[in-house]
């Protein structure tokens, strides 16, 4: 052998490597988890709900509820 091995060297070297890994998987989980919850263009927000078009005071139709006339 050439050299005389450093195990000491060689462990910090694949700890660094775990640990960039890591980090790259954190960030890519963050970024996709984002996207997720980022409105889509044309869709409506987390905030609008199925009948957000609806006129206030009637009833969706698939809702159930039946409007009783005054």
């Amino acid at each position: 052998m050439a050299f005389k091995p450093n195990y000491n060297h060689q462990r910090s070297e694949r700890n660094r490597a775990k640990e960039q890994k890591k980090q790259e998987k954190l960030q890519r989980r963050e970024e996709e988890a984002a996207r997720r919850k980022a409105p889509q263009d044309g869709e409506p927000g987390p905030d609008a709900g199925p009948d957000s078009d609806a006129e206030p005071g009637s009833a969706a139709p698939d809702s159930g509820l039946t409007r009783t006339p005054d």
